[in-house]
C-alpha cells in the first residue's frame, strides 16, 4: 500500500479574503518612480495644482479644450489646474484613470470631493507639514521605499548631489543615462566640461572614461542600478553610439558593480510637440536586440518594461529563456486596470512569480496613493483567480505562502534578481 501523504489542514477562511489580506499588508518597493527625496525641494512635485497639471491630464484636457496650445502654456500652474479641473471634473465626469486617481488620492487623505470645490482641496494641502506629509502618504500607499530616476545631466538635481544632503531613507536611487546614450555628441560635450577626457569619436579612451562617468555617479547617487528610456528602433548590436556605448562602457560596468541595466524602449519622444511632455507617444520595439544583449553579456542582468502592449508577449517568452532577464511593471500608458490584469496575468501563467507586476512611475507624490491602490486591486482579482486554479488540484496554499508570494511580486523578486546568492556549494563542486 502506498504511503499517506498528510495535507494541510483546510483553511475556512475564504480564499479572496486570504488574498486581500496579502495584497493589503504587504509593504511594497516601489522599484521606479519620478519623485525625489524631500531634500530637492519644490523638485519633488506634490499638491493639488500639480496632480491635476500632471500630464496624463493634460493630453486628456486638450481633447475638450479649443484654445491655443501657447495661450494654455502661458498660464501660471495654478490657472492650468483650474482649466483643467473645469475641463476633466465639472463640464464631465471624471471617468478616466488619471481622473479617478486624483479622486481615489483626495478621498483616502480625507478630503470631501462631493462638494468640488478646489479652493478648499488647495487650503487642505497648504495646511500639511511638508515632512511629514511625505511619510504619511507613503504610509497610506502601503509602500515601504520609492526608487527615484536620478539623472546627472539635470542642471536642477545635479548641483543638489555635488553639494550633498541628508538622504530620507526612504528614498533610493537609480542612475538614468538617456542623454548620454541618445544624445552623445552633446554628451560628450558635457563631459569634458566636468573634466573627463573623452572625445567624439569612441576609442577605447573614451569608453574607459565614460565607465569612469558611471563610476563616480553610481557612488555619488548609491544607485541601484542604471536605466535608460529607448525609442523602438533600437536594437543591438548595432553601430549607432548608443549601442556602442552599451557594449563599450555600460555592460562593463554594470558587470563589474553587479547592479543590473534596466531598459524602457518603445517611446516616441515628441509625437506632438505642442503638447510638451504631454506630446510623446508609443511605438512598437524591435526585441531582437534585447534578446541579443541577453545572449552576449549572460552575467549582466538586464530589467526591462516596455511601453507597447503588442510587445508584452515576446518579452514574456524571452524571459523564460534568459534568466538574466527581469519584466518589471505596467508602463506610462499601460498603466490602467484593464491593461495591469491582462499583463499580470499572462506573466504569472508564463513566469510564475519571477517578475514585477508593478512600479507606480509617479511624478507627483500623492499619485503613490491612487496607483497603489488601484493596482493592488487588480492584481489581487488575479491572484485570486491563479490560486482558486491552483486550490482546484487539491494544493493548499497557507496564509504564510501567500505573504511570501506577495512580498515577492511587491519588490522582493527584483531585490532576489539584483544582488543574487552565490550558487550552492554543491552545485559549484559539480
Amino acid at each position: 500500500m502506498a504511503p499517506q501523504t498528510r495535507r494541510p489542514a483546510r483553511n475556512t477562511t475564504p480564499l479572496a479574503t486570504r488574498v486581500a489580506k496579502a495584497i493589503a499588508t504587504t509593504p511594497v518597493q516601489d522599484i521606479h518612480t519620478h519623485l525625489y527625496d524631500p531634500a530637492f525641494g519644490e523638485l519633488l512635485l506634490s499638491g493639488i495644482d500639480d496632480l491635476l497639471v500632471y500630464h496624463y491630464l493634460v493630453a486628456e484636457a486638450f481633447r475638450y479644450l479649443t484654445v491655443p496650445f501657447e495661450a494654455f502654456w502661458r498660464l501660471s500652474k495654478r490657472e492650468q489646474a483650474e482649466w483643467i479641473w473645469q475641463e476633466l471634473f465639472l463640464e464631465r465626469s471624471p471617468v478616466s484613470e488619471a481622473c479617478r486617481g486624483v479622486l481615489t488620492t483626495l478621498e483616502a487623505l480625507g478630503i470631501d470631493v462631493r462638494r468640488r470645490d478646489l479652493r478648499q482641496i488647495r487650503g487642505w494641502f497648504s495646511a500639511q507639514d511638508p515632512r511629514r506629509h511625505v511619510d504619511r502618504v507613503l504610509d497610506l500607499a502601503g509602500v515601504s521605499t520609492v526608487c527615484m530616476t536620478n539623472s546627472p545631466f539635470d542642471d536642477l538635481e545635479r548641483p543638489v548631489w555635488e553639494r550633498g544632503f541628508r538622504r530620507h531613507d526612504r528614498f533610493k536611487s537609480a542612475l538614468r543615462i538617456d542623454p548620454l546614450l541618445l544624445d552623445w555628441k552633446k554628451s560628450c560635450k558635457t563631459l569634458q566640461a566636468w573634466g573627463y577626457k573623452v572625445s567624439p569619436a569612441l576609442t577605447p579612451r573614451t569608453l574607459g572614461e565614460v565607465r569612469r562617468f558611471l563610476g563616480d555617479w553610481s557612488r555619488r547617487l548609491e544607485s541601484g542600478f542604471l536605466m535608460v528610456s529607448l525609442p523602438p528602433e533600437f536594437t543591438f548590436p548595432d553601430q549607432t553610439e548608443a549601442a556602442r556605448l552599451i557594449e563599450g562602457a555600460v555592460v562593463p560596468h554594470c558587470t563589474e558593480t553587479g547592479q543590473p541595466f534596466a531598459l524602457m524602449p518603445g517611446v516616441r519622444r515628441g509625437v506632438n510637440p505642442r503638447l510638451r511632455m504631454a506630446g510623446d507617444g508609443v511605438g512598437l520595439s524591435r526585441l531582437e536586440g534585447l534578446r541579443n544583449l541577453c545572449d552576449a553579456f549572460p552575467e549582466t542582468r538586464f530589467a526591462v518594461t516596455a511601453l507597447a502592449r503588442e510587445n508584452q508577449h515576446e518579452l514574456c517568452v524571452l524571459a523564460r529563456k534568459f534568466r538574466n532577464l527581469h519584466l518589471f511593471g505596467c508602463w506610462w500608458f499601460l498603466n490602467t486596470p484593464s491593461l495591469i490584469g491582462e499583463m499580470t496575468q499572462m506573466r504569472t501563467e508564463l513566469l510564475g512569480l519571477s517578475y514585477t507586476p508593478q512600479h507606480s512611475d509617479a511624478r507627483v507624490l500623492e499619485q503613490l496613493i491612487y496607483k497603489w491602490r488601484h493596482s493592488r486591486e487588480v492584481i489581487g482579482r488575479v491572484l485570486v483567480q491563479t490560486y482558486d486554479a491552483l486550490e482546484s488540484t487539491g494544493w493548499r496554499v497557507s496564509e504564510g505562502e501567500l505573504r511570501r508570494d506577495v512580498g515577492a511580486l511587491f519588490g522582493g523578486e527584483f531585490a532576489r534578481f539584483s544582488t543574487p546568492a552565490p550558487a550552492p556549494a554543491a552545485m559549484r563542486h559539480r
